[in-house]
């Protein structure tokens, strides 16, 4: 059966956490972020009718997370209670890559691809970032275009912006990310 449970934030509305016991143990199965123009209840009806509201005390930690990191806590968040296994092998070496990505740091599509072996594949990395189950706690908004805009974000480019100013992430006059090192860059 497929749960969801309702993290209610101020700033950055509604965030849904998609979960079913697997071995009786909770596993995350998609998290919905709310977006400008899909708000959460809409997408989780239409990808799971039916759905009900449910919780436990594994859950409930992970949203609490959630919240202290959306209150500017650092937080590295575990990887234990996402089915992971439900990513394509590509995507899954593209999110575990973007997870090692340092609080409070950025890097780009194509140094991503690089470090993964495959210099030519920043549109690839970026559709696997796209279509991330699991944003925040792999943080898919640390990674940048390289003429350091934002790129993309399912939440709006508004959000991936103020995550990344919670971290510490500072950007100029032009919107760019201001940061001088990206992580992967070779020095």
């Amino acid at each position: 059966m497929i749960h969801q449970t309702i993290i209610e934030t101020s700033s950055h509305g509604p965030i849904v956490l998609i979960w079913s016991k697997l071995n009786g143990r909770p596993q995350i199965v998609k998290i919905i972020i709310s977006c400008p123009t899909s708000p959460t209840d809409r997408k989780t009806t239409e990808l799971y009718p039916g759905i009900t509201y449910a919780s436990c005390p594994e859950i409930d930690s992970i949203c609490s997370e959630i919240v202290a990191y959306l209150t500017g806590k650092e937080i590295k968040f575990s990887l234990e209670l996402l089915r992971l296994e439900t990513c394509l092998a590509f995507q899954k070496t593209v999110l575990l890559a973007g997870y090692a990505i340092p609080h409070g740091s950025v890097t780009s599509y194509g140094l991503l691809a690089a470090h993964l072996g495959k210099a030519k594949a920043s549109r690839a990395v970026g559709t696997a970032l796209a279509t991330n189950p699991f944003p925040i706690l792999i943080p898919c908004h640390r990674v940048i275009r390289s003429d350091r805009t934002l790129g993309g974000f399912g939440g709006g480019l508004q959000m991936k912006r103020a995550l990344l100013e919670a971290e510490g992430v500072t950007f100029d006059k032009t919107g760019r990310v201001a940061n001088h090192h990206l992580h992967y860059q070779i020095p």
